[in-house]
């Protein structure tokens, strides 16, 4: 890691020891562990010749609160890091401990429980179910967490309105542009209150306006509610919104770098493409 990364409290970091268990109580809170802990963490498919190292030994810290943009060109193993992050993989060794927990020491249930519990997750193809409102893809997670129906109306009402999609909960899809696809899409993955959200090329579909306004959606929800966020990007100025900018290559970290003057976001106004909410227009 960069020496400018955080050297004081990383000094006094401990691990604590693995769980038994994950449950959906939330992970005690220590403000000397990082939020996230890489170490050594290696990843290889296949064996023999046909062995690929995609990781080969990655040490990385992150903090609660932080936007950490991730770069690096295609094979680099950004996507196959995330991956293991959100509990979508596992490594082949090395440790991962989210909140001093070593997640892979985990079973796939108790993975699966802290992904639901704590991660959020935002694609570039926005992956809504096409005939259902954006409501009801708002509501999917609490509906896996089995909450009520009561509950889960308020609560996807709210998360929408949070990303100026008040007006649209009963709109589908394909009432909706590119731009408020992805808005309900992160909706959809903060109405769960996640620790972190982890965002994969979440403008690579959109056009330089949208892209924009969904940057500054993301860099909010950083500032204001302290979500953490790590995004994989291929566009250096949709890293520059970050406030720490990471590149990997060849399967290694190879640059961490703070960016003392990420992008400022405008004020909070209601984006052009919500506008005609009031009056249900629909935009294609």
């Amino acid at each position: 890691m960069s020496s400018e990364m955080n050297s004081d409290r990383a000094a006094t970091t401990m691990a604590v020891p693995v769980s038994a268990s994950v449950t959906e109580d939330k992970i005690a809170d220590d403000d000397a562990l990082p939020l996230i802990r890489l170490r050594g963490v290696t990843k290889q498919y296949g064996s023999g010749q046909a062995a690929l190292m995609a990781l080969k030994g990655v040490d990385i810290d992150i903090h609660a609160g932080e936007f950490v943009a991730i770069m690096g060109p295609s094979g680099s193993g950004k996507s196959t890091a995330m991956n293991i992050i959100g509990c979508l993989d596992t490594p082949s060794g090395g440790e991962y401990l989210f909140q001093g927990m070593h997640v892979e020491a985990l079973t796939r249930d108790q993975r699966a429980r802290l992904r639901r519990r704590y991660l959020g997750f935002v694609f570039q193809g926005f992956n809504l179910l096409a005939r259902t409102s954006a409501q009801e893809n708002v509501e999917l997670p609490l509906l896996y967490r089995g909450e009520s129906p009561a509950n889960r109306h308020r609560l996807a009402a709210k998360a929408l309105a949070s990303v100026g999609l008040a007006g649209w909960e009963h709109h589908t899809p394909a009432e909706l542009s590119g731009g408020q696809q992805q808005r309900v899409a992160i909706a959809r993955a903060i109405v769960t209150e996640p620790a972190v959200l982890l965002a994969d090329e979440p403008t690579g579909n959109l056009d330089s306006q949208r892209s924009r306004e969904i940057m500054e959606l993301l860099s909010r929800l950083n500032q204001e509610h302290g979500i953490t966020i790590m995004m994989v990007t291929h566009e250096p100025d949709m890293a520059l919104y970050a406030k720490r900018i990471v590149r990997f290559v060849d399967g290694l970290l190879d640059t961490d770098t703070i960016n003392p003057h990420p992008v400022a976001i405008s004020p909070a106004d209601i984006p052009a493409d919500t506008a005609a909410a009031a009056g249900g227009a629909t935009c294609s």
